[in-house]
């Protein structure tokens, strides 16, 4: 367990945009930051960050939270692995508390997972740098290959020796359990005995983006026609392939300095690269390009260049990850390297500058790609050039941005000598052809699936005590620290001012005349508030955001979430806004007098419908004086507010 001072100095230290910013682009806009939502996919961004407020607040998917929250739903941590991050990050020294036996049976299977993952990766590199065999068979190819020793510290590289459970055994003497050995694929069991999946194979650790270990490839090392090449961890609860892609922990800062991604196909390339000096590259991790990947590389960077060997079956297949991306709103190039090459060999051939100059001179726009790949197939067969036209159309409609479209039919129609007009026509067919088919998917309103709204089911005292509830909370946790001033006539009919703090004012008034909230969590918060205020501590709304109780948590975040802000243009014009933060006063009193109208309000209906089932006459005249009185009082209130009680 961490302390709570500890937790409080994690929390004083982590500094929301610097925190987010790690996965997420930013981009400044007025006094908050905005960039696309890392939690949903979605082209515009809608994904704010407030460093005055120490909050992130996604207004597409509702995601929201403070620098604990982001990596704990960013990163899939629990609450304490959150603050042991941060904790490393802004190198705060954690003295834990001993934990329980029973909280350590506790712990989840993930984190079990990212355990075992860890040990491995730390039992591949020792066994490399430290054994015979590690030295001579694992260390020895990796120094053929061209690679230097940071480097392959760097990466984590290792080896597992060539035994049926070299790892196996020395993990189960360690005292890490078959169970979550077997569930990230490190070991296999069959016919009720283990074995290492990786046996005799170098290791290429996969992190993720920050940095811990979620799976394996191995490369076999020896000639085994019955064995492949490499092996890769299965999916497991923290390694799933389609959504990571091998080398972006150490890509990400590069990529955003860059605002480009280079995708390769193999771990090799990637380190190559790296070595070479150029770190904005990363790999499919031995899959096939997937949506989950290319949104993965869109946190960070729009463009991507795909580099390629001279392959042409594999140039071919490449078609669909190009189609993918383009689908993703993103914009790529492709560079072919001379037949022979792969970004490993070219990189290691070359110098930095002379393996950037080639890539740079070298990308090509995917119209001049796919022509430049098809076109000697097509020769001058019509048929053929037909379909090759066909076929860059259809790549062309799928782009999302309708300018971009536009640019790229320009581009086809220079390239291959035709006529603009009806690239146009046939890119807007199948635009028509591809709405049509998700217009027709769109589930049609009917009696069954349509529910109207009724006046019974939201009557109109419950939404607006609903409203007036929200909104005194909001000011509370917002504005409860500040001081707001108030006006009254003494005993010589003089008027006096005196400054009183928000939270004094409200809790007061809602004390003085026994109100209650309807919402418990709303009450819950209240409570706390009279506690801190009785103890002569004045909270902030960080008090809030920082809560462990998740449900304060978040309404604390919500009600200081603001979609729009008011543009700073406005003053350099001379057009001044009031903001509230100006008129708080006005803000504080009609707030809580509104409350007590809607609360009055509630009463006086119920107790007119009491008047009308009123057994005796008694019992209507006690009820009736009742009413009277909460009239009275309704007509005061709606005095202060400026409003007409019409009944």
């Amino acid at each position: 367990m961490i302390p709570k001072h500890t937790i409080d100095q994690i929390f004083e230290a982590a500094i929301i945009e610097d925190v987010v910013g790690e996965f997420v682009v930013l981009k400044k806009r007025g006094v908050n930051l905005l960039g696309n939502c890392p939690f949903h996919n979605e082209k515009t961004p809608s994904f704010t960050v407030s460093p005055a407020k120490g909050i992130y607040k996604c207004f597409g998917c509702g995601k929201a939270g403070n620098s604990i929250n982001f990596i704990m739903e960013h990163e899939h941590y629990t609450y304490p692995e959150a603050l042991r991050y941060l904790a490393n990050k802004y190198q705060i020294e954690v003295e834990e508390l001993e934990e329980t036996d029973e909280q350590k049976q506790t712990a989840n299977e993930k984190e079990s997972l990212f355990i075992v993952s860890n040990f491995a990766a730390t039992y591949f590199q020792q066994q490399l740098h430290e054994t015979q065999e590690g030295k001579s068979i694992g260390l020895s190819y990796f120094v053929e290959r061209g690679f230097r020793e940071d480097i392959i510290k760097k990466f984590q590289l290792g080896y597992n020796p060539d035994a049926w459970e070299a790892f196996t055994g020395e993990a189960l003497k360690q005292g890490y359990q078959l169970e979550f050995l077997e569930k990230s694929g490190l070991t296999i069991i069959k016919d009720q005995k283990h074995f290492d999946r990786f046996k005799g194979r170098v290791m290429f650790p996969i992190h993720n983006l920050s940095g811990r270990v979620l799976g394996f490839g191995g490369r076999i090392l020896k000639t085994d026609p019955k064995a492949a090449k490499y092996v890769n961890s299965p999916e497991s609860e923290i390694y799933h392939k389609s959504n990571v892609l091998y080398g972006i922990y150490f890509a990400k800062k590069d990529i955003i300095a860059k605002d480009n991604c280079y995708l390769v196909e193999g771990y090799t390339d990637v380190i190559s690269l790296h070595q070479a000096g150029v770190e904005n590259v990363v790999a499919s991790s031995g899959t096939s390009l997937t949506e989950g990947q290319i949104r993965l590389i869109s946190r960070y960077t729009k463009n991507i260049t795909i580099l390629y060997d001279g392959d042409a079956a594999g140039i071919k297949a490449s078609f669909r990850g190009i189609d993918m991306i383009l689908k993703e709103g993103m914009n790529v190039r492709v560079v072919l390297f001379p037949e022979g090459e792969d970004p490993d060999s070219y990189a290691k051939k070359n110098s930095s500058s002379e393996l950037t100059d080639y890539i740079t001179k070298n990308a090509q726009d995917f119209i001049r790609f796919k022509t430049s790949v098809l076109i000697t197939e097509v020769g001058n067969d019509p048929i053929k050039r037909t379909e090759l036209i066909k076929d860059i159309v259809a790549s062309i409609s799928i782009i999302p941005d309708q300018i971009q479209r536009s640019v790229y039919i320009k581009e086809c129609s220079s390239l291959l000598d035709i006529q603009e007009n009806a690239l146009i026509n046939e890119t807007n067919k199948l635009l028509r052809k591809k709405f049509t088919k998700n217009n027709h998917e769109e589930l049609p309103i009917t009696e069954e699936n349509y529910t109207p709204f009724t006046e019974e089911e939201h009557p109109e005292e419950e939404t607006d005590i609903k409203h007036w509830e929200d909104e005194i909370i909001r000011l509370l946790i917002a504005y409860g620290d500040q001081t707001i001033e108030l006006e009254w006539l003494d005993e010589e009919n003089q008027e006096q001012k005196h400054h009183v703090l928000i939270s004094a004012f409200i809790i007061s008034n809602m004390i003085t005349d026994e109100l209650v909230f309807e919402n418990e969590t709303y009450q819950t918060i209240f409570n706390e508030y009279v506690v801190w205020v009785n103890e002569d501590k004045t909270p902030t709304h960080q008090d809030f955001i920082s809560h462990q109780n998740p449900a304060i948590n978040s309404i604390a975040i919500d009600v200081l979430s603001h979609k729009y802000q008011i543009s700073e243009n406005w003053e350099r014009h001379s057009i001044f806004v009031n903001k509230e933060e100006n008129q708080l006063s006005l803000a504080v009193l009609n707030t809580i007098y509104a409350f007590k109208l809607s609360k009055l309000n509630k009463i006086t209906n119920q107790l007119q419908e009491d008047i009308k089932n009123a057994k005796t006459d008694d019992d209507s005249l006690i009820l009736m004086s009742q009413l009277i009185g909460h009239q009275s009082a309704k007509k005061q209130l709606a005095a202060k507010l400026g409003r007409i009680i019409l009944r």
